[in-house]
């Protein structure tokens, strides 16, 4: 270490201030009477699904109606119901069908990377002209371009035609949004395109927009139907488990007994309905929800408040994990410890009903080690010490929190996840290595110049002699090389399950949401507030 830790330095204990929680005690109200679902409302779903899945199986695979109705399907968030259908309705098409309308060409090559199908990209070759660019006829066609757009975003490394599609077709929309000749639904599409594309949108939260955009124009009534019942029944699940959770909330009190950190519950649970939303996960969700809200605790423990000297007490309690240890602690810091040590005593007793007991030790270790790089991380802002990026990275991709909720995630979830998985899984394989790599640095990048702790930015400016406008624009190209790397990752052959797959992405994607335009989650009076509202209050009225 550069600098040595002063006595001084030990016992200072800083302070941010955080807005108050927003939510308090509101999913109250919703009772398992309020949030209750009919045998007439079960019913009539199962009917509209059984209605779906005709539509699917029966138009043909060999016809674009296949790939716009499989693609509509999976945005209207409900194509967890259909997974088997899809996949032999892909295999066929993948195999037998080739399309030449480019629109056309760019979804089939879209939901095929999006199913893990390896499609070569030179399919597009015939779309560019003699000069090496993309023909003009296609320069205006704003349906067209948005196509290829979205299919470009499922590049990998080496496919320099998909980086060519990406920035042809991005600054051709963001000319024809100042021409201002679209209409207004066009135009918002367009613009959440180019925010956050299909490739890195999480189910719910794609589900909710277009919705709304289907809704709008041409469709099929069954299928709308049933999405939309589909969305409200699976939200009055979550809003039954809202309601459940914050009682255990109530109980903590950890806003009154722990007024340094974030107390940021619904969100917490917010975050973890991004990546697990379906009913099958009610467990996995009430239990990482939990999880989640204790490490943001734990976060501003080491970050915000303790001094060092309680935070090198604390760590070597966590470290032994025993409750007998509590009474070492400073009063507030037994608080916090207790709950922990309650919320995986819970996980044990909820996963040996399953036969999943042996994972929880996984979770903690995870939860032990992030402890350990908070607290490396307080070693280098007590000293003073500048690390290098290495340095700075090796500890910063495990205290993003990310692989953490990951082995936390595959500990709870509803399906096998073996000891070779879990080791695989730590040992940083490129898949874990790409996505804690775009989570580590959007954080960092959304919470430089209005956080005064030091990041990546910081870091690399100092070691690189380089300008902040630099920095920023390198960093942004080691998250763009990431997602590279994760979409590779999803292609078959694949290194890992699809339960590891997917939780890794979803993981992943939540970033986006929380981060994409600044530090949603530190301040969550506003954006996420209206997501919150959109996804967990608000029902999409037929």
């Amino acid at each position: 270490m550069a600098a040595s830790i002063s006595n001084d330095n030990e016992n200072v204990r800083r302070s941010v201030n955080y807005h108050p929680n927003v939510w308090g005690d509101y999913f109250l109200a919703y009772t398992s009477q309020l949030t209750e679902i009919s045998s007439v409302e079960k019913e009539e779903h199962e009917r509209q699904k059984e209605g779906v899945r005709n539509l699917l199986t029966q138009t043909p695979d060999d016809s674009s109606l296949k790939l716009q109705l499989i693609d509509s399907i999976q945005r209207l968030g409900v194509g967890y119901h259909f997974e088997k259908e899809i996949q032999e309705s892909l295999k066929f098409i993948y195999h037998h069908t080739k399309d030449h309308h480019l629109r056309i060409l760019a979804l089939r090559f879209r939901l095929m990377r999006q199913q893990g199908f390896h499609v070569p990209c030179d399919v597009f070759k015939r779309f560019i002209d003699e000069d090496g660019n993309f023909k003009e006829r296609i320069k205006d066609d704003v349906e067209v371009l948005l196509s290829l757009y979205e299919a470009s975003n499922y590049g990998v490394h080496g496919e320099e035609i998909l980086e060519k599609a990406l920035e042809f077709c991005s600054s051709r929309l963001e000319s024809l949004l100042l021409e201002q000749t679209m209409n207004d639904s066009l135009s918002m599409r367009v613009k959440e395109a180019l925010r956050i594309p299909i490739s890195r949108t999480l189910t719910r939260f794609g589900a909710r927009k277009f919705i709304s955009e289907y809704q709008d124009n041409k469709h099929d009534e069954t299928l709308l139907k049933f999405a939309i019942s589909d969305f409200n029944m699976l939200q009055k699940i979550h809003q039954r488990e809202l309601n459940q959770l914050t009682r255990w909330w109530k109980e903590l009190d950890f806003g009154n007994k722990l007024p340094f950190a974030r107390d940021r519950l619904v969100e917490c649970y917010f975050w973890i309905v991004g990546v697990y939303f379906e009913a099958d996960y009610a467990i996995a969700r009430r239990l990482l929800t939990k999880v989640i809200y204790l490490a943001s605790i734990l976060d501003d423990i080491y970050d915000v408040y303790a001094t060092f000297e309680e935070l090198t007490l604390f760590s070597a309690v966590l470290q032994r994990w025993d409750i007998n240890d509590m009474d070492q602690l400073p009063p507030y810091m037994r608080i916090y410890y207790k709950a922990l040590l309650d919320v995986y005593f819970e996980m044990e007793y909820e996963m040996g009903k399953i036969g999943k007991s042996h994972t929880v030790e996984y979770a903690k270790q995870e939860m032990k080690r992030l402890a350990e790089m908070y607290l490396e991380e307080a070693k280098w802002s007590y000293s003073k010490h500048k690390p290098r990026m290495e340095e700075y990275m090796k500890v910063a991709l495990i205290s993003s929190g990310y692989m953490m909720m990951t082995i936390n995630a595959l500990a709870v979830i509803p399906h096998h996840i073996s000891q070779q998985e879990f080791d695989w899984v730590l040992s940083e394989p490129p898949l874990l290595r790409a996505s804690l790599t775009i989570t580590r640095l959007m954080d960092d990048l959304a919470g430089y110049g209005s956080e005064e702790k030091l990041s990546a930015v910081h870091y690399y400016m100092s070691e690189n002699n380089v300008s902040e406008t630099e920095a920023l624009v390198e960093l942004g190209k080691q998250v763009k090389n990431a997602w590279k790397d994760l979409n590779k990752e999803w292609i078959e052959p694949r290194a890992a399950s699809n339960p590891i797959l997917r939780c890794v992405v979803n993981f992943t994607q939540v970033i986006l949401v929380l981060y994409a335009d600044g530090d949603a989650y530190g301040n969550s009076k506003t954006k996420t507030k209206d997501l919150i509202n959109s996804i967990l209050v608000h029902p999409i009225i037929i």
